[in-house]
């Protein structure tokens, strides 16, 4: 008898209370945090801590590639460099429905917000789907 999976969701894939960054934060301080915590994006949030953005190595590597605005602008902050609007999940969100919209919109990450649709409850990526995907049972 062949037993009906149930899907998996971000909720249950997600990794839970991310590291968020000030969109009034410098970009210094989203450089040392994406190194001291080994992760490829923060998202970034207002001082109610309402999302913004998101700030990722991509958006840091293309800054950084042009000197003369990182070394000519010393009050380069986050929202300087981050992407917006931020392309976000909810925890019931399938895997399958992530990975689509991922793919379409050819991003790495969907910052999970709760029900309030505003704050950042947790980050879902490309590497956590891998992961999810290689453990699925297959059907043969």
């Amino acid at each position: 008898m062949n037993e009906v999976q149930t899907p998996l969701t971000v909720g249950q894939l997600m990794t839970p209370e991310p590291i968020v960054i000030d969109e009034s934060a410098a970009a210094d301080a989203a450089v040392r945090l994406l190194e001291e915590h080994e992760i490829s994006g923060l998202p970034v949030v207002d001082s109610d801590g309402v999302l913004v953005g998101v700030i990722s190595e991509s958006d840091i590597v293309r800054a950084r590639a042009t000197e003369h605005l990182w070394s000519r602008w010393p009050g380069l902050r986050v929202r300087h460099l981050m992407h917006a609007p931020v392309l976000t999940a909810d925890m019931s969100m399938t895997i399958e429905e992530a990975a689509q919209l991922m793919e379409r919109a050819h991003v790495h990450r969907l910052v999970v917000v709760g029900d309030d649709q505003l704050r950042p409850v947790g980050i879902v990526s490309t590497s956590d789907l891998v992961r999810a995907l290689a453990r699925r049972p297959t059907d043969g």
